[in-house]
């Protein structure tokens, strides 16, 4: 039997003027397990070019990370978002 390559998903956190830094990185740390250091690394990267990649997954794996993002951040007053897209294939 021959593997099917899993075409990949990016899920893309996209900056906003009103979402606080420190919220996004702990949004990085707790929804997609990461260190302090790297979620500080892509909330600076999507700060300085609108958006940033959170992570790649399978489609259902990224679309259910996006939703939860953004339900968490509603629930917290927040109006940060996440866009999931197919990774670049090659």
């Amino acid at each position: 039997m021959t593997d099917v390559p899993v075409h990949m998903f990016r899920v893309l956190l996209l900056n906003d003027d009103v979402t606080p830094m420190e919220f996004v990185v702990h949004v990085l740390e707790q929804k997609f397990g990461k260190d302090p250091e790297t979620a500080t690394r892509i909330m600076l990267h999507a700060h300085h070019h609108e958006r940033a990649e959170c992570g790649l997954y399978p489609f259902a794996v990224a679309d259910a990370k996006a939703k939860e993002v953004e339900a968490f951040a509603r629930k917290e007053g927040h109006p940060l978002r996440c866009i999931v897209e197919p990774a670049p294939s090659g």
